[in-house]
């Protein structure tokens, strides 16, 4: 409504310029530690009470031990040779952003879909808070949407507003982009 104004920015209202570098290390070794495919002691990046907080799909998780097993298992069971590329990182202080792509072969079950052995792109967003050295908040947006389509099932059954531009099966890619360079 015209005029209404609720609070905006609360969640880093008491953001810790000076966490900056620290919280970057954090991410970057937490990112790694993912790309080597670690599990079992992944608790060396998260707090053990910290909350993943995800679109339709992924879900919520509550703690170290619920990530693990509703989340990093089931999707390295659907998702195998997986790397994770940050396309771009920002850090301001105590938080921590990225957007990026998984490059994956569907080699387990996904969403009742059996493997078909493709190579995915798996497009996302993640927001990071961190906290003594550890991530306490994740927010992430997957775009399993994209993943159904590569695998042969359109969500949206072909009335995607990617459907109202002159391009529709355009690639995001950044690497594909023309400010590439």
């Amino acid at each position: 409504m015209k005029g209404s104004r609720p609070e905006q920015s609360y969640l880093t209202r008491d953001n810790d310029p000076a966490a900056t570098e620290a919280t970057r290390g954090v991410i970057e070794d937490m990112v790694d530690g993912l790309n080597d495919h670690r599990i079992a002691d992944i608790g060396e990046f998260f707090a053990d009470g910290f909350r993943w907080m995800g679109n339709a799909g992924c879900g919520f998780k509550e703690g170290l031990r619920e990530f693990q097993e509703a989340w990093q298992k089931p999707f390295q069971a659907a998702f195998s040779d997986k790397v994770c590329i940050d396309e771009a990182r920002l850090f301001d202080g105590q938080w921590a952003a990225a957007l990026g792509r998984q490059e994956a072969v569907h080699s387990g079950p996904f969403f009742g879909i059996e493997p078909t052995g493709k190579k995915v792109v798996i497009r996302y967003m993640d927001f990071w808070k961190v906290v003594d050295g550890k991530i306490v908040d994740n927010w992430v947006m997957v775009d399993f949407p994209s993943v159904l389509q590569q695998l042969g099932h359109d969500v949206f059954d072909g009335k995607g507003w990617e459907n109202l531009t002159d391009n529709p099966k355009r690639d995001f890619r950044p690497e594909q982009l023309p400010w590439r360079t």
